[in-house]
């Protein structure tokens, strides 16, 4: 029997399925059943040992490239810089370690998840058993506060009710009934008869029949996905790894033909072999790791400060990336605390300002007439008849204590002036009757004044069965059928409205038994978790940014939709079931997906399905969540984020993000800062990569054009420092551009080199190239010693990439729009200048590199040579601002 079908079985049908009896099993046959389905526990394939996961860090083509550097930077007498690149690579060696071995604990928090002991009956009586050892057959034994060691079918349920949001999403604990039968497609959430290892009894009491242990439970099943899960590597990742063989191999071409062209002019072996090495250096971008964590790291602490703490560094660029985030709704597209919206009494609906437990908001009636004199009484009957508690924490926020429902009636009755303290001393009461899912009420029977009188909270039509008049304007009228059919009209309007309806009522009666008879009605409350105040507005930003918000939860298709459309994430699309989706083959959902807005009543197989189905449509899938249910999900999406105040330790360990508010709107200041982080890094790409090809052009110009060759091996070197250090670094922490949540998301099947980028990066380094070579060429033919030529081209080439620096700190937007606004770049630039002029002035160092004391003539000839390039790259921006240069189809 599959765990999909035990529910649609009465519990007698499948205590003979089983072979046992509700007097559980014996311990004999306990035994032998443990044998055949072995224990009662989680279990994980063969981990990877932390030695291997380090020697795979390794296995990434920059970072031998750069160990390769480091050997050549030591050969060639560059000992600091040596030691530089070898601490970068070493710390990029062990960040992603560090990722990689916490990646594999998720499955360690989902089995500490599972119950330490369980309550069965062996051998005819009740005992305490580890809950490794619960078989199926076992008859479990739950009260409230139990957490169940493995799925079962109720055979006994008194007022049982079950906390399963980690499983389903729902926030409110779902009752369970062992006489309900469930079809054979109903979702977990709906199988009333049936209760889920690792949730938890909140109310009542009951028995249960084991009917899958270990990894054929719902947790297994999850475990299971989560070991199947492959974690993917980011866009920037794939980009960086494509770039760094590239330039791993054009380093080794151009050792091979520097050197060759210099022995077919006659040049000695070994100085043509330091001088390919050094060029060859120089075109390995030692710093790009650095600048990249930096880059990371930085923008993690502003995240941060936006709620948004990220678990694995790597994917914070990815948030730039992102085109659809499936979010949860409870608690993070909403306010996971009930609120009462609107109240129905003496005929008159009454609406109800103010969201969650915070007790601020006025009540209006339609037109603005008066408030009904009956709004009192009906909100001191939900006082009453109640055993919530309002609270203020140690921060100073409210809080509820207690069923959330009854504690929305709590706010409402202080916003209305009430005093909760003063109504319950007032009324003290006498006796009670609990809440049941056989009677749909509870009643409490108070002393008023001396006289008894009792306050009823139920189903509408439970309630309105029983009731014999109805509070009106003009007093007490009696309650006829037709009357009755139209009060339960309105309660169905309000639940077509996603309004969890409750009704209200009250009887003067000297004992509570006979509280149920001859009620009089007083009114409806509509109740509802309601949306984040910030989560329209997040919305909102997210389709200004080109990404598509989808809720992705657990919860009731009408609910899901009223909150939903509130927020304007279903405009276009359409809300689909679980069942429904359930029915749907992979090709199908894939084809289908994108028109679909809301997913409703889903199981953890559903999301990680339609992630699935995103990521094969090309989507970047940012993925929320907070329960067990969700760890699958989080682990597939390219960024899955998990909430730090109601996530689980399962759903935290599987994700790269953690949100501390548990906000919607923190995900999109999140992917902000991505966007602001991706845009940083391809800055300094282009701006590498440009300086780069001027220098190789430079060299390999004068190669081919049999001119002496325009720079030494060590100013080659400094060229490379000086561009790929500091100013390369400050363009990692420019401040973000002003329109950045007003584009559309980077496509990562792309890559970084887009036609806008290539055309900057080739009019910069092409530019550099020209102006460079015919700068050397005019001064060794104006009657200029080669070293004065030399040291002009090597002033022109470290001043051209300075102007480009500032010119690469947008693709778009013009040099003189906010030119200086990078203060980094501006003291990196300075102190750059200083150590240039030193370099050229200061006599003791021409000699290491080489220069030449330059005249004024000489400076304002260079001076006016390199800035030039800034014209350039200015008109292609405009290009590209026009259309005429456009990113890939």
């Amino acid at each position: 029997m599959t765990n999909e079908l035990w529910h649609t079985l009465t519990s007698e049908a499948v205590l003979g399925s089983l072979g046992v009896t509700s007097s559980g099993l014996g311990s004999a046959e306990a035994d032998r059943r443990i044998r055949k389905y072995g224990p009662n526990i989680l279990q994980s394939k063969k981990g990877v040992s932390p030695w291997r996961l380090l020697l795979d860090q390794f296995k990434n083509v920059l970072i031998l490239t750069l160990l390769l550097a480091t050997v050549l930077s030591a050969f060639l007498g560059h000992g600091l810089e040596a030691v530089a690149i070898t601490v970068i690579v070493l710390f990029a060696v062990l960040l992603g370690f560090i990722q990689e071995f916490r990646a594999e604990k998720a499955i360690d928090a989902l089995r500490s998840m599972a119950a330490p002991q369980a309550r069965v009956i062996r051998d005819g009586r009740e005992q305490l058993v580890p809950a490794s050892e619960v078989v199926p057959g076992d008859m479990v034994m739950l009260a409230a506060g139990d957490r169940i060691p493995a799925d079962a079918r109720l055979v006994v349920s008194v007022n049982l009710q079950v906390e399963e949001a980690s499983l389903t999403g729902e926030s409110l604990p779902s009752g369970k009934d062992a006489g309900a039968l469930s079809p054979g497609n109903a979702g977990i959430g709906d199988r009333g008869n049936m209760v889920f290892a690792g949730t938890a009894v909140s109310y009542g009491r009951g028995s249960a029949v084991v009917v899958a242990t270990g990894m054929q439970t719902e947790f297994g099943r999850i475990a299971a996905l989560l070991q199947r899960v492959e974690t993917e590597k980011t866009p920037l990742q794939k980009n960086l790894d494509k770039v760094g063989a590239a330039l791993a191999r054009a380093a080794l071409v151009i050792v091979l033909v520097i050197v060759a062209l210099g022995l077919f002019r006659g040049q000695s072996f070994i100085d043509m072999l330091i001088f390919g090495i050094a060029l060859a250096v120089a075109v390995v971008p030692e710093a790009l790791p650095a600048v990249v964590t930096i880059s990371l790291a930085l923008g993690v602490q502003r995240m941060v400060k936006r709620n948004a703490l990220m678990r694995r560094l790597p994917v914070v660029e990815t948030l730039g990336s992102t085109t659809v985030i499936c979010s949860d709704k409870t608690g993070t597209l909403t306010r996971d605390e009930m609120t009462v919206r609107a109240l129905y009494t003496s005929g008159l609906m009454v609406e109800v300002g103010g969201s969650g437990y915070i007790p601020q908001g006025g009540f209006t009636v339609a037109g603005d007439g008066p408030l009904p004199d009956s709004l009192f009484r009906f909100l001191t009957a939900g006082v009453l008849c109640s055993d919530a508690r309002l609270l203020k924490n140690e921060e100073g926020e409210w809080d509820i204590k207690g069923d959330p429902t009854e504690g929305a009636l709590l706010v409402a009755a202080v916003k209305a002036g009430l005093d909760i303290a003063e109504l319950q001393a007032r009324f003290p009461r006498l006796d009670e009757q609990p809440f049941s899912s056989e009677t749909k009420r509870m009643i409490t029977l108070h002393d008023e004044g001396g006289a008894p009188n009792a306050f009823i909270k139920g189903a509408p039509e439970v309630i309105l069965q029983d009731s014999a008049t109805v509070m009106m304007p003009e007093g007490l009228t009696p309650l006829d059928t037709a009357m009755k059919e139209r009060l339960l009209a309105e309660a169905e309007a309000m639940g077509r409205k996603a309004l969890r309806v409750l009704a209200l009522a009250e009887n003067s009666v000297s004992s509570i038994g006979m509280a149920s008879v001859g009620m009089t009605f007083l009114g409806f409350a509509g109740m509802i978790d309601p949306p984040r105040p910030e989560a329209a507005e997040a919305v909102q930003r997210c389709i200004e940014a080109g990404i598509r918000p989808v809720m992705i939860t657990g919860d009731h298709p009408v609910t899901a939709e009223a909150i939903a459309r509130e927020l304007g994430i279903l405009r276009d699309g359409r809300v689909v079931e679980g069942t429904a989706l359930q029915e749907m083959s992979d090709e199908e959902l894939r084809r289908s997906v994108d028109g679909i807005s809301v997913f409703a009543r889903v199981a953890p197989e559903h999301k990680l399905r339609i992630v699935d189905a995103l990521q094969k449509n090309g989507e970047i899938v940012a993925m929320t969540g907070d329960g067990v249910n969700d760890a699958p999900a989080l682990k597939k999406a390219d960024i899955g984020i998990s909430m730090g105040i109601t996530g689980t330790d399962v759903s935290k360990e599987a994700s790269a993000m953690m949100l501390t508010d548990d906000n919607f709107a923190s995900i999109v200041a999140a992917v902000e800062e991505g966007r602001g982080i991706y845009d940083n890094i391809r800055k300094y790409l282009i701006y590498l990569l440009s300086s780069n090809i001027g220098e190789l052009g430079l060299m390999a110009g004068a190669s081919l054009f049999g001119m002496p060759l325009p720079l030494t091996a060590v100013q080659i070197l400094y060229v490379n420092l000086a561009t790929d250090g500091l100013p390369a670094l400050a363009l990692a922490v420019d401040p973000p551009e002003k329109d950045i949540m007003k584009r559309r998301p980077n496509d990562p099947r792309q890559g970084i080199f887009t036609r806008p980028v290539l055309a900057l990066m080739l009019a910069g380094g092409i530019w550099s190239t020209l102006v460079n070579l015919s700068l050397f060429n005019w001064a060794l033919h104006s009657g200029r010693p080669v070293r004065e030529a030399m040291t002009m081209t090597f002033v022109s080439l470290v001043l051209i990439q300075f102007f480009k620096a500032y010119n690469f700190r947008s693709e778009t937007r013009p040099l003189y729009s906010r030119p200086f606004a990078n203060r980094w770049l501006n003291l990196a630039i300075l102190w750059e200048l200083i150590l240039l002029v030193l370099i050229i002035a200061v006599p003791f160092l021409r000699i290491p590199f080489s220069t030449f004391c330059l005249t004024a003539e000489d400076w304002l000839i260079v001076l006016l040579s390199s800035l030039t390039v800034v014209p350039v790259i200015e008109l292609v921006k405009l290009m590209i601002r026009k259309g005429v240069i456009q990113k890939d189809k």
